[in-house]
Formats: C-alpha cells, structure tokens, sequence
C-alpha cells in the first residue's frame, strides 16, 4: 500500500497489497462470507471474491479490479474518487456503492449489464447520463449532487425496472412541482427519496400531465420505431456484409458504373437515341438481375458456410475427446502396470507410454489436418458462382459498348454529311465534331464500366479468400498451442516419474 499526498490529504493508491489487506478485514470481521472461507484456504483468489469493502480508505483512483471477474458487491464509499473507472471486468457486478466521493460525471459503467443497485449520492454530478447499458437497474441513488432541471431526470425513463429513485438534495427536488412531476413521468416507480408513492399522489399527477405525456409518449414511440428499423437496416447490412455480398441486391452497382462517366448522357441525345435508350435500361435490367442471383447465393452459402463450420468445430472436438479418453486409458494402465514392476523394470513401461503417447498425438494430428482440409475445399463456397457471374457482367457491359460505338460512328457519318438535326443540343453538335473526341470519351466510360465491375469481384474474392485463410489459421494455431500443451505435458509427467524412480532406487539402497 503506498501513500501519497493531494491537496494536503494523504490518498491511497489502490494496488494488490490493499485489496488482500481489506479481504483479510472482511473475512475476520464476517467469517461466515466465502471470503473467510478464501482465508481459512491461505491463498486469495480475486477471481472467487463476490463481496468487496473499500470504504473510508482515503482512495484516489480505482484500480486493480481486473481479476474480480465474479464479484457481485463492491462498497467505495467514503473515499476521494473523482472519477468512475476500471470497472471493466466486473462483469456480475449487481452493486455498487459510490457515495461520498468527488465524482463530477457519471461514466465508466458500460460494462455493468448486470447491475441493479448504483448509489452515487453525496457527489458533485450535474447530469445523469451515459446508463444505457444498464437496463436491469432497479434502485438508482443520486442525492446531495448537482442535479437542477426536472426535465435533465427524464433519461431515466428509458429504465422499465426501476422502482426507487432518490434525487433527494439536489436543486431539482426543491421546485414545487418536483414530486407531481417524477411520479407522472415514471408511473412504476414506488419509492422516491426513501418515501412510498401513493396512489392518490400517482393518479393527481397522472391527471395534471395527461397531455403532456400522451405526447411525450408519442415522441417517445416514434423514437423507438426509428431505432428498431435502424437497428434491422444494420442487422441487414451485417449480414449481407457477412454474406460478402452487400449492396449487390439491387441496381448499386449499375448506378456506380455509370455515374463517373460524364459524357454518358450526352451519348443518349443522338438521333438514334431510342435504340440507345433501348440498350441501356437493357443492360440495367440484365446486371441487375446477374447482382441479383449472385446475392441470393452468396446469402445461401453464407448459411452454408456457417452450417460447415459448425460442423466442422463439432467433428473437431469429437476428435479431440475420443483421442483424450485414449490417451487416459492408456495413461490408466501405465499407473496400475507400473505398481506392479520393480525398480529395476520402471524405465522400460515409461519409455513405452511416451511413444504410445506421442502415438496418438501424432494420429491425433493427421486426422485434423486431413479434417481442415476437407473443410478448406468445403467452405470455398461461393467462389464459382461470382466468378461466372462477373464474367457475364463485362460480356454485358462490352456488347453494349460495341452497339454504342457503332451508333457513335453512324453519328459521326452523319456530322460529316451534315445531316444531324437541327433540334439536337449544342454539347452534342461539339461531341461530334471530333472523331478522336468521341472515340476517347467511349473507350474512357467502357474502361471506367470494366474498372467498376472488376472492382466489385476484387474486393468479394479478396474477402472471401481473407475470411477462409483468417478461419484455417485460426484453428491451425489453436491445435498447434494444443499440441505444444500435450507435449508439456507429457514432460512434466515424465519428470514426475523419473523423480519417483530415483527416490524407489534411493530406498533400495
């Protein structure tokens, strides 16, 4: 524990020393707590503690909690805390008790899904915010803060658990309305400030802020309308983009050809312009619906994929299982054989289990390399299908390049015997008083049109071959640190038995 100075008092910082010093306290003072139990064992494990009191320890900064994993209380009360931090891994945390410390902003709570009991009375907090997460809370303390304005208690509105607020002390709790307007606006709750909410209070308010919150409810419903389609639209988007195959269902990826190419439109005001205009929607319909097809299979073979996997992990640990209940039946009748040999004999059974070990490792190896490359076959999925489909998105795109030029060089024909119309526009009439102009400007969008579809199949093959490579490596270095575990372990054994067999000879002698 070490001591520092701040503004004249003396704090401490929170390390290992002063949180097994406060397990210690707490298991003499309740011996009943598992803590006691930890104690009596002479060996502290943070990660079994589910009760923890720091109160009146003069703490600075909170830290060093990372191993608390199942703590489910934690009591800081009466400390110097300006800020709410290093919470992060108390995941079944239900309690926690800041009271009496310096803290100006609520915040650091994200990782608290669990908790139902925050008590952040007697700090210095002007807002209450950044609770989302915590939606099983059900007590909420925040008295003798800085909290002014009733309609700054509204955030907790989103909370259909809570039954007891005490917002006792702050600004807000002196305005003449202030108890009317809590019980209107929060109809479940039962307690505020320590003090039942009756029924006659609860209806009275219900009557003076009827209209007030029909339409905060109304807000309230569109609000949340809102947030659910875009919580669908991103749910959506996730799994195309998990499908590799987003924004292909529909005419994006048209739309995106044909946008960089400026003098596009003023192709589709030549005379010939209604068989243009029959080419293009042509062309749209045609790769819209090739987009179409390749989004649909790549929305099957994403389930595919997912059922493969699934599979795959199953047969891998099946493996895995059947070739440790080996190993064990082996090591099993290693032990009862070797009670039975004299010293002299114990080399030659220990020499024997090793090889028959590393035997099965070895079995055990082949058989997951031949299964992951099964599985690498397997999950290419996808693969031919987009690359036969892109292949007919450029034969499009270059039919319908070839039927433009040719309406181009009709054009151009038709400019040198001066028998364009006279009602086509001017930037027309320009276009095509240079051959070499509109040569340029049609093999500039037919290569912007091929640079926009080979785009699309680059980055879909690229992700898919990124996805695949991630997943093989991923289960290649989880067996390889398997591997490395077994052998380990099978040097520790043999090092075990080697001391047994030197302290049998040493008795022999």
């Amino acid at each position: 524990m070490t001591e520092l100075l701040r503004g004249g008092k003396s704090t401490t910082l929170m390390d290992e020393e002063i949180l097994k010093k406060a397990i210690v306290e707490q298991a003499e003072q309740e011996p009943q707590d598992q803590a006691g139990l930890i104690i009596k064992a002479e060996e502290i494990h943070f990660n079994e503690i589910l009760k923890l009191r720091l109160e009146y320890r003069n703490i600075l900064i909170i830290d060093h909690l990372w191993e608390f994993t199942s703590l489910a209380k934690l009591d800081l009360n009466h400390n110097l805390i300006e800020k709410i931090e290093g919470l992060d891994r108390l995941i079944n945390l239900t309690w926690l008790n800041l009271t009496f410390n310096s803290i100006e902003k609520i915040e650091g709570l994200e990782s608290l899904r669990k908790l139902e009991v925050l008590n952040l009375s007697n700090n210095r907090i002007s807002v209450i915010e950044n609770m989302d997460t915590l939606e099983k809370i059900t007590h909420f303390f925040i008295a003798n803060n800085l909290i002014e304005k009733l309609d700054k208690v509204l955030y907790l509105r989103k909370f259909k658990n809570l039954f007891t607020v005490n917002l006792f002390g702050n600004p807000v709790s002196k305005e003449d309305d202030y108890k009317f307007f809590i019980a209107a606006y929060f109809p479940n709750l039962v307690c505020l400030d320590y003090r039942l909410l009756d029924e006659k209070t609860k209806n009275e308010a219900s009557i003076k802020y009827h209209y007030v919150l029909e339409e905060m409810k109304c807000e309230e419903l569109l609000m949340q309308q809102a947030d659910e389609a875009e919580q669908s639209q991103e749910s959506e988007v996730k799994l195309h983009t998990d499908a590799f195959v987003e924004f292909l269902n529909g005419s994006y990826l048209f739309k995106s050809m044909f946008e960089d190419d400026p003098e596009a439109e003023t192709l589709h005001c030549v005379p010939e312009v209604a068989y243009l205009l029959q080419t293009y929607p042509l062309l749209s319909l045609f790769l819209i619906n090739l987009c179409m097809q390749l989004f649909e299979i790549g929305l099957a073979e994403r389930k595919r994929r997912e059922t493969e996997v699934n599979s795959f992990f199953g047969g891998q640990n099946k493996a895995v299982m059947d070739y440790q209940q080996k190993a064990s039946e082996i090591l099993e009748n290693f032990e009862q054989e070797q009670k039975k040999v004299s010293c002299e004999d114990q080399l030659r059974p220990v020499l024997l289990y090793i090889t028959t070990y590393i035997d099965i490792i070895k079995k055990l190896d082949i058989n997951i390399s031949d299964m992951v490359g099964n599985f690498s076959e397997t999950v290419q999925g996808i693969y031919p299908f987009l690359v036969h489909t892109f292949v007919q998105c450029r034969d499009l795109e270059d039919n319908y390049n070839e039927k433009v030029r040719k309406i181009a060089v009709a054009t151009l024909e038709d400019v040198a015997k001066d028998k364009l119309d006279k009602d086509m526009p001017d930037d027309v009439k320009m276009l095509f008083t240079d051959k070499d102009t509109v040569m340029d400007a049609l093999t500039t969008g037919h290569d912007n049109h091929l640079l926009k579809i080979n785009g699309r199949e680059t980055q879909l093959v690229t992700r898919v071959n990124a996805w695949k490579v991630a997943l093989i490596k991923g289960i290649q270095d989880k067996e390889l640190k398997r591997n490395r575990m077994r052998i380990s372990d099978i040097h520790r054994y043999v090092d075990h038995l080697w001391e047994q067999l030197e302290e049998l000879q040493y008795h022999h002698l």
